[in-house]
């Protein structure tokens, strides 16, 4: 189904517009030039019906992006949190995305937005994992990339941004035509990153470790990741990752909004460990889904009602 035509209700600088009205003009600087940052976000059925996890963290970093990249936000937090909840309400669902765009108007060309009013809209659907549902329990096979993820300095990995996403497509295709399920990119070191839309964790002897967020986006499902391991017992460690090191890690897997917890099985056609999801990911898993599911009453506070 086409994302243009549907039924349904998508919030536009506050107001709500029937599905196929929340239209922009063909000159909007944002999709022009780039400039601009969203949020992904995720509904989850509970007992008491559908729940955003970690509502509050998200339009955080929302709020965050958008000061990295100079742009304003003419609503507050509350009312941006209230609006995803009922994006959610509104399109009756009890599994969504949530969509969240800040983005420049259609008031000025060139490159300079200055003078170029921002917009928000969200928007919310039902979408299962990015990566395919059989990822979650069979795992996937990756390559890494021949692009290399954006240096500190030349892209502000801090912010969501939407001009990043050229370099994760550009990954994405590459591995995809090769018959790989997804791509993993490293920084301008040559050391390890992040995924194209997934932060990646390294098992190795029982310890986690993870990339240092120089070149990676600090991933709201990345942070739960930490929480629920040090919970489980495990060690968590940031530091520079090698590639090589991928070749003899005892299990990895990619995390984030969009692909959960998602176990990596194979990298650059070498088995990672036994050549199938491990005992860690798997734990991982469903801790992460007794929480976002409503069903870890020590996490209650991350879960905000949509009812």
């Amino acid at each position: 189904m086409s994302m243009a035509d549907r039924d349904g209700w998508i919030w536009l600088d506050g107001e709500w517009l029937p599905w196929r009205d929340a239209r922009v003009h063909v000159m909007t600087h944002t999709l022009h030039y780039g400039l601009g940052c969203f949020e992904g976000l995720r509904a989850y059925p509970n007992a008491d019906g559908p729940a955003i996890f970690r509502l509050a963290d998200h339009v955080e970093r929302l709020f965050e992006s958008a000061r990295i990249l100079g742009l304003e936000i003419g609503f507050d937090a509350k009312t941006v949190a209230l609006a995803c909840r009922e994006a959610v309400r509104r399109n009756r669902l009890q599994q969504a995305y949530v969509r969240p765009l800040l983005f420049l108007g259609a008031d000025k060309a060139g490159i300079d937005p200055a003078g170029a009013s921002s917009h928000l809209s969200i928007a919310a659907w039902a979408w299962a994992n990015t990566l395919g549902q059989h990822a979650l329990q069979a795992g996937i096979r990756v390559k890494v990339s021949s692009f290399a993820r954006h240096h500190v300095n030349a892209h502000m990995r801090r912010a969501k941004s939407v001009s990043a996403y050229t370099n994760s497509i550009m990954a994405c295709r590459e591995v995809r035509a090769e018959g790989f399920d997804e791509a993993l990119m490293l920084d301008t070191d040559g050391f390890v990153a992040e995924g194209p839309g997934e932060n990646v964790f390294v098992v190795r002897r029982g310890v986690l470790y993870e990339p240092e967020l120089t070149a990676a986006l600090d991933g709201i499902t990345r942070r739960t990741v930490h929480v629920l391991a040090h919970e489980a017992g495990y060690e968590v460690c940031c530091r520079r990752i090698s590639r090589d090191e991928l070749y003899v890690a005892d299990e990895v897997f990619f995390t984030g909004t969009a692909a959960e917890i998602t176990p990596v099985i194979e990298i650059d056609r070498r088995p990672v460990g036994l050549g199938r999801p491990g005992p860690v990911a798997r734990a991982l898993q469903s801790r992460y889904f007794a929480c976002v599911e409503g069903r870890d009453p020590r996490h209650a506070g991350w879960l905000s009602s949509c009812d």
